[in-house]
């Protein structure tokens, strides 16, 4: 025998174990066969390259990469970024934080506009902390100390003009922008605006990068993208949709901010959303935040009310706005079907303010402001929205449902003046007060109340289980008409009930006067 050739392997004996496998190994192919049949021709496609012996074919075993080059490329946003990131900046700001040294935790909430301030403190970051977030720094001894913050911006022309938002600059004693090539720069504080949140600062010494506000918002749905400076990480590019628009947020008569899921964080305040064009169409101002971090809520301010307050910042520094001098609020449904309405829309008069265009024009509260110059108001925030955007002393023409039947009124607009803070009474309880059934009030005689005044009807308790009591009536507050009667005594009030009762309300609707303000409030209709 050649040594060199090793004898052929015998085959193995038929033992019963091996038996038992080969058995299971033909009940195997047999399933096998019998999903291949099933699925037919689909079932060739999806492995083509295995051979009968395992593994892949020739076909197949060649460079994965070079096959990958030749498919069509994902869509990024890598050639947008790139055209517009050089014009977004990193903001740092240096306020005087008093003597005391001021935390993270929103102890200091002096920069943050009064109506963002419960926001903030609602949703934004732990423990109240703004969005641009702020470090307190010791000074010398017996010093001031020096609290520094920092957020995003964005140059809008080449000389240097730069939006950022106003609780982010408001009271700095200095400004200092790191713009995308790494160069540190003083800024000027133009002007601001803290109704919308919005500033304007100027660079000098330069020729600079700029993007431009979009013409036209954007739909839900479309993709956007952030870039800002989140956590003191400039130039941090974060993507995502636009996922409403039009929020209330509760931070002032402007509210109409854009929803979208990009993840944005503290510091991204002031900066950018984009469009896939390499329009701005907001910029971001505030986080749903109840963890401290992103969820996938930010709002940004819409492109369209940037230019208008921009414009007004650059040319004179602050923002006017045209006013009309009456407290407002919105139609709800329960209103709508007291007044008798068939759509609830329009905006309705509380109050209108004494020596005020609309008070002269003879606008009465209980009336629905239903259009302005025409175009229709949808809401109180609508008609904020559409008189805040006019000048002062322009006429213009509103159409007014005045006890049912409309009217049109021509007026020429106020300036808005600064913005009062309502006060609510609650030392008004004189204990002697009329139970009012199931709307949980008990009330009494203004003129018997020290401090409510000579008119309406003081409420002087509320049940926490009663319809009143959800509605947001408190000790203190005074009703002057109900179902559009005035009313002086807890009797008148009952008797307006039974009115609007046996005429098939089932709804009445009150005057409340709570502090400086006054609002209409639907209540259902009770057995008391």
């Amino acid at each position: 025998m050649n040594p060199s050739i090793a004898p052929a392997p015998q085959p193995p004996q038929n033992s019963q174990p091996e038996q038992k496998r080969r058995l299971l190994s033909a009940r195997r192919v047999i399933l096998l066969a019998t999903t291949i049949a099933s699925l037919g021709a689909a079932a060739l496609v999806i492995a083509p390259g295995l051979n009968p012996q395992g593994g892949y074919s020739g076909a197949m075993a060649q460079n994965l990469t070079e096959q990958a080059r030749k498919l069509p490329a994902p869509i990024g946003f890598a050639d947008i970024v790139a055209k517009v990131k050089p014009a977004v900046m990193s903001v740092r700001v240096k306020v005087d934080g008093g003597s005391q040294t001021t935390g993270l935790g929103g102890e200091n909430m002096e920069n943050v506009p009064p109506q963002l301030r419960e926001f903030f403190r609602r949703f934004g970051m732990p423990n109240g902390e703004e969005g641009q977030g702020r470090t307190p720094q010791r000074g010398p001894r017996g010093g001031r100390n020096t609290i520094t913050g920092q957020g995003s911006g964005f140059f809008i022309s080449a000389d240097g003009y730069a939006v950022t938002n106003n609780h982010v600059v408001e009271k700095a004693e200095s400004v200092e922008v790191t713009t995308d090539d790494g160069k540190i720069h003083t800024a000027k504080v133009i002007g601001t605006d803290p109704r919308t949140d919005l500033a304007l600062i100027k660079v000098e010494g330069g020729s600079f990068p700029y993007v431009n506000l979009a013409g036209s918002p954007p739909r839900i749905g479309d993709w956007v993208i952030a870039v800002g400076n989140p956590f003191g990480l400039g130039g941090t590019v974060t993507a995502g949709i636009v996922s409403a628009r039009g929020r209330d947020i509760g931070a002032g008569a402007y509210d109409d901010f854009i929803q979208i899921d990009a993840p944005v964080n503290k510091g991204n305040s002031g900066g950018p959303t984009f469009d896939t064009e390499g329009n701005v169409i907001g910029v971001n101002t505030a986080i749903f935040s109840p963890s401290g971090g992103s969820v996938g809520i930010a709002f940004a301010i819409p492109s369209d009310t940037v230019k208008t307050v921009v414009a007004q910042l650059k040319d004179h520094g602050t923002v006017t706005r045209g006013w009309i001098g009456v407290q407002i609020q919105p139609v709800t449904p329960d209103i709508a079907d007291s007044l008798g309405l068939k759509k609830v829309t329009g905006a309705l008069v509380a109050e209108p303010q004494a020596d005020g265009p609309a008070k002269k024009a003879g606008i009465e509260a209980g009336d629905i402001i239903t259009a302005v110059n025409g175009d229709e108001v949808k809401d109180a925030r609508d008609l904020a929205k559409k008189i805040g955007a006019l000048p002062p002393k322009s006429n213009v023409k509103l159409t007014i449902l005045h006890k049912g039947a409309e009217k049109t009124v021509t007026l020429a607009l106020g300036e808005l003046p600064n913005s009062k803070e309502a006060r609510v009474n609650t030392d008004s309880n004189d204990g002697n007060g009329v139970d009012i059934g199931k709307l949980g009030l008990t009330l009494a005689p203004a003129a018997r109340v020290a401090g409510a005044g000579a008119e309406g009807v003081v409420v002087t308790g509320v049940d926490s289980s009663g319809a009143a009591a959800d509605q947001g009536f408190a000790t203190g507050d005074v009703i002057l008409e109900v179902a559009g009667k005035s009313v002086s005594t807890p009797a008148d009030v009952r008797s307006a009930i039974a009115g609007a009762r046996t005429g098939g309300k089932r709804t009445v609707l009150l005057r409340v006067k709570k502090g400086d303000n006054t609002r209409f409030v639907a209540l259902p209709v009770g057995n008391g």
